[in-house]
């Protein structure tokens, strides 16, 4: 089954599915590794294991490389982090198709000025709604797999409050959006309202310390939602994991000490595949 063809039944099921944010081949491995049927790559993520905050700095050269990488060493659907489309209409134009041929299932769009702001940070600004439609309408007639899942973004419960950001998702809904996506609601209540206005299919981000509170899986699905993104955590318990290992070897010379805190060389080997790989050099070489 297309990976696109997974997604849309994913997205007509009576299921809520969670999506934990991945930023490289190895995360993306690992988190499918870990059982989960679903990814996200995240934009914000990406663009800070390059060591570059989530302030629109990556090229689209960049992170379509990234995630390119991310599709070959996996086989589950990805949700892919498309930022404003990196550009006007014309250039979500490209996003989209080369973001398609790249393999991921599905993308969203952001209705902020470009360059964005991550969706949790202040200061943010929007285009027009109307620019917005437009990018939606360019974006859905460029597709060419009609399974291919286009979720619009709008960040203006920050910018122009919870009312504009109703209207807002309706107009993008119409102009084709398959999924609606209100990032940073600052409420509980903010969460029910969404749920209650937009009977539409919904994405929610959810991550400890952000914006947003943090309401239960089984919560969201009874509201109605059908995907929960989880951007950064992995990220964030690697820089913790990076920090501490390099404590210890700045400290005492090497990590010996919390060896059993770190997969071992075999275990890293199999989570890459390794053997896989020289198998199939070992095999040519034989014929």
């Amino acid at each position: 089954m297309k990976k696109t063809t997974a997604l849309r039944q994913m997205l007509s099921g009576s299921d809520i599915h969670v999506a934990p944010g991945v930023y490289d081949g190895m995360t993306a491995r690992l988190a499918e590794q870990a059982g989960f049927k679903l990814i996200y790559a995240s934009g914000g993520a990406i663009a800070r294991s390059c060591g570059f905050p989530d302030i629109g700095m990556l090229s689209f050269s960049e992170v379509l490389h990234r995630l390119e990488q991310m599709v070959e060493v996996t086989q589950v659907p990805i949700i892919a982090d498309a930022d404003t489309g990196f550009g006007n209409a014309i250039n979500v134009s490209r996003t989209v198709k080369a973001f398609e041929r790249a393999g991921v299932a599905a993308l969203h769009l952001e209705d902020q000025t470009f360059p964005k702001r991550c969706g949790h940070l202040n200061d943010k600004s929007l285009v027009s709604t109307q620019e917005m439609v437009h990018k939606i309408r360019v974006a859905k007639d460029s597709q060419t797999d009609p399974d291919f899942t286009l979720i619009a973004r709008t960040d203006a419960i920050a910018v122009e409050g919870f009312d504009a950001a109703m209207e807002r998702s309706h107009a993008y809904l119409a102009a084709g959006a398959d999924v609606i996506f209100v990032e940073a609601p600052e409420t509980i209540e903010q969460i029910e309202l969404i749920a209650k206005y937009i009977k539409q299919p919904k994405l929610i981000n959810m991550f400890h310390s952000g914006k947003t509170p943090l309401v239960s899986k089984d919560r969201l699905q009874a509201l109605g939602y059908k995907f929960i993104i989880i951007p950064s955590d992995l990220q964030r318990a690697t820089i913790h994991a990076c920090q501490h290992t390099l404590r210890t070897i700045l400290e005492q010379g090497d990590s010996g000490s919390i060896a059993e805190q770190m997969v071992s060389f075999a275990e890293r080997e199999r989570i890459i595949n390794t053997h896989a790989y020289l198998d199939l050099d070992l095999g040519y070489g034989r014929n």
